[in-house]
């Protein structure tokens, strides 16, 4: 993997250990969106985490995936929540937690300076109340079996994802209408098993196209309509496997896709296909001096991945809407001047070491859960607030005077600067997409400190019938079965919305659940590294997500845009 060079300090990971570098530009960085405190420039020390590390403990803060029923424990009655029921957080069904029949004021308590920062602020955590789930909620119709997500409509079983209407089973998806088991897709519509793609339309098994349109199994493809088993078209109609064909052949081809015999071996053979054809080393468009990869619409983004319309940032993972001047971030938009955060946007600005920050929300220090509030420091579920510290309300010149002082005890006990530890996380380890990205055995993360939740035995009994091979053999009745799980067998079921997409793309059922569907998406996706290698045809030094040893032909920009067009 590379080493990021521009000069100069080498630091040993806390954790991991292996040497990393803060640069000048780093260091200046945080200069230039360090936060003011009563006109103070407060200093922002620099990490003590490799950037896999920081972004392994960013992920660990919360559980996107995983659902449970459980109850409300103000009102008693039954919810759906990313908080598991035996955990210790107390959780309040979303209207409940934004209205005022409860006062998130009255768990203030006063600093102690005898005491670790961290060690306050998680007596608080478990103390005050959480949303049972983390989105849009002000925003959002008929959604309520979404996380992390917000401003979307008749979706059920979407992570990750804003501003999509009739979407199920999908991951980080953005104004997409009637798609379904898709993963980083924008702006589309009647798509199915599609990845990173752009203004696409009843097309299914698409991967990095942009424009296309009732068509099948594609890759790097733009402006395309009716094609097959493709990669590296621009502009063409009726061509499978790169060769024109007439349209009574095209419809003969595409018509043998409904069978799941059918499109197993047709993805076999689309991907032996693709490897014959080049691949460019970064994954994106429009983009202005950046590194990294699956980028859209950036300028000036350094080290950043899977990320739309980034200015001036860098280490940015998962930036769902415009970010400005932001560094150290998971899963951010519509925010400018946030700084080592997780879970934050909707108008955010100057927010530090914060998490699960949504609506409006400015000089934010070691909070979570807290729109539409401004000057707050290790507070958590405050709404409509300012000048809090611990969930105490203070004047401006209390706050003022208070906060100095405890960043300085956070200094001295070396936690001024810090992400908030793993172990303070609500969620168990392998819940949260640390997991996914940084797996560990429960040995090695209980080893940590960290949390583990086994599975329910519940969730895993004998399936009550067998997926049909055809949707066309798929009758109305199979929305009352169950099912298991061919690699994990975990039961899923299929609801009515999901049947009727399938029939009307005509599809057969899946007879995975969604969990291990989620799965072989990322895995079709390159890794958060990056490697030098060369140009397949300069032979140009690149920095890649393409790892050396891996079989497909990588060029560099200028010789895939020669090859291609």
């Amino acid at each position: 993997m590379i080493t990021r060079h521009m000069a100069n300090t080498t630091i040993p990971c806390r954790t991991c250990l292996t040497p990393f570098t803060d640069t000048d530009a780093d260091r200046a960085f945080r200069k230039n969106i360090a936060p003011k405190i009563a006109g103070t420039m407060i200093d922002l020390p620099p990490p003590t985490l490799c950037v896999d590390c920081r972004e392994q403990r960013r992920l660990a803060i919360a559980n996107q995936l995983f659902l449970y029923k459980r109850t409300c424990d103000l009102t008693g009655e039954p919810i759906i929540s990313n908080i598991h029921p035996d955990s210790p957080y107390k959780v309040y069904r979303q209207d409940v937690w934004h209205s005022d029949k409860w006062d998130p004021l009255s768990y203030g308590r006063d600093v102690d300076f005898s005491r670790a920062f961290f060690e306050q602020w998680q007596e608080l955590s478990l103390a005050v109340p959480r949303p049972n789930l983390f989105t849009g909620y002000q925003y959002d119709e008929n959604a309520e079996y979404t996380n992390h997500a917000g401003k979307n409509k008749d979706c059920y079983m979407i992570f990750d994802s804003d501003e999509n209407r009739d979407c199920y089973y999908c991951y980080s998806i953005n104004g997409s209408q009637n798609c379904m088991e898709c993963f980083r897709v924008r702006k589309s519509e009647l798509c199915y098993g599609c990845i990173d793609s752009l203004h696409c339309y009843n097309s299914v098994f698409l991967q990095d196209c942009e424009n296309c349109s009732d068509s099948a199994f594609l890759k790097n493809c733009t402006g395309c309509r009716n094609c097959l088993m493709s990669s590296n078209l621009k502009n063409k109609e009726y061509h499978v496997e790169n060769k024109k064909v007439t349209k009574v052949e095209f419809e003969r081809v595409r018509a043998m896709l409904t069978n799941r015999l059918a499109i197993d071996a047709s993805r076999e053979r689309f991907e032996r296909l693709s490897l014959e054809y080049p691949q460019k080393y970064l994954h994106g468009i429009q983009n202005e001096n950046v590194l990294g990869d699956y980028l859209m619409n950036c300028k000036n983004a350094q080290y950043c991945f899977d990320s739309a319309d980034l200015w001036d940032c860098r280490y940015v993972f998962q930036g769902f809407m415009p970010c400005k001047d932001t560094m150290d971030v998971q899963e951010c938009g519509d925010a400018e001047r946030v700084y080592e955060c997780a879970f934050v946007g909707y108008g955010a600005n100057s927010i530090y070491y914060s998490t699960h920050i949504l609506g409006s929300a400015s000089d934010i220090f070691y909070s979570a859960y807290c729109p539409h509030s401004k000057n707050l420091f290790g507070c958590l579920g405050l709404r409509h607030k300012e000048y809090c510290i611990l969930n105490k309300q203070y004047s401006k010149e209390e706050y003022e005077a208070l906060v100095p002082k405890i960043i300085e005890h956070m200094r001295r006990a070396g936690e001024w600067g810090e992400f908030f530890p793993i172990p303070l996380s609500y969620a168990a380890y392998n819940e949260t997409l640390a997991q996914d990205y940084y797996p560990l055995t429960k040995e090695e993360g209980t080893a940590k400190g960290y949390r583990w939740r086994e599975s329910d035995p519940k969730t895993y009994a004998p399936a009550t019938a067998i997926v049909p091979d055809d949707i066309a053999e798929t009758k109305d009745e199979i929305i009352q079965e169950m099912f298991a799980c061919a690699s994990c067998k975990k039961n899923y079921r299929i609801i009515a919305q999901e049947l009727a997409l399938y029939r009307q793309m005509r599809l057969p059922l899946p007879t995975h659940c969604f969990e291990c569907r989620l799965k072989e998406k990322r895995q079709k996706r390159n890794p958060r590294k990056l490697w030098d290698r060369k140009c397949g045809k300069c032979q140009k030094p690149i920095q890649t997500t393409y790892q050396p040893s891996r079989p497909e032909i990588v060029y560099c920009e200028s010789c895939y845009l020669e090859t291609v067009y």
